[in-house]
């Protein structure tokens, strides 16, 4: 699915050069559930975004089934985002003033479905979701573990083979957390979706199949050891906070 070839990202900050992502080069099947683990400004957020088709790499080659991402053109690269990849993101991002539904359907704007079957599609999103008694919230209605369900299944619209999931457990306690974990993992082996998520959390870290570690940019297969048993421990994952 994914080939990185000696991926590079430099930020000028005052005068001196800062190396977001350092040298990076790793290849990532279809259908893996890959985990990245790192501390702040380690370069995770970066990696990710360079993965989505949002962050430029100063150097090296991002391959997607054999094509360089980063040689499209800006409509073969918004496609990319739109139909490739689903984003899930720490801080939700659902548009205060719309309903779940409406969230839901924001990306199908861009598709080719007509009304009718892309608020058939978020129905079914949402009630994959449990939150069919939930459609017509705003998201300041909703309890912020229903808030990043809702995103989920705004991430699943355009039905992606790929979700690229920064911190998805950030601002939930370990109980909610642990039900996301179980969402992500469904979508991973009962849909076959490839999976990347980043977390500063050895333990969500465990349900990767794929496991790896950012320090200062630079990037290591494995992962530090969690401090619960992993899968089998998913409600006491002390360590998503």
């Amino acid at each position: 699915m994914y080939h990185l070839d000696g991926v590079t990202k430099t930020y000028r900050h005052r005068g001196q050069e800062i190396r977001a992502l350092d040298d990076v080069s790793f290849q990532i099947p279809a259908g893996a559930f890959v985990t990245v683990t790192g501390g702040s400004g380690s370069g995770k957020t970066t990696l990710l975004l360079t993965l989505g088709g949002l962050i430029h790499p100063s150097s090296g080659t991002v391959s997607v089934k054999g094509d360089d991402l980063y040689r499209a053109d800006g409509n073969c690269l918004a496609h990319y985002r739109n139909r490739t990849v689903g984003f899930v993101l720490q801080t939700f991002h659902l548009v205060p003033y719309l309903t779940a539904m409406e969230n839901v359907m924001v990306p199908m704007l861009l598709s080719e479905k007509d009304g009718r079957k892309r608020e058939e599609k978020a129905v079914a999103l949402l009630d994959k979701m449990e939150l069919s008694d939930r459609r017509d919230f705003r998201p300041n209605e909703l309890s912020v573990g229903q808030q990043q369900r809702v995103a989920i299944a705004r991430a699943l619209a355009n039905d992606p083979e790929v979700i690229l999931a920064d911190e998805p457990t950030g601002n939930l306690d370990p109980a909610l957390a642990s039900e996301i974990l179980k969402i992500m993992e469904s979508l991973n082996t009962s849909d076959g979706r490839t999976i990347i998520m980043v977390t500063h959390s050895p333990a969500a870290a465990q349900f990767g199949s794929r496991r790896f570690h950012l320090t200062q940019g630079r990037l290591q297969e494995g992962a530090p050891d969690a401090t619960t048993a992993g899968r089998s421990h998913i409600s006491s994952l002390a360590g998503v906070q």
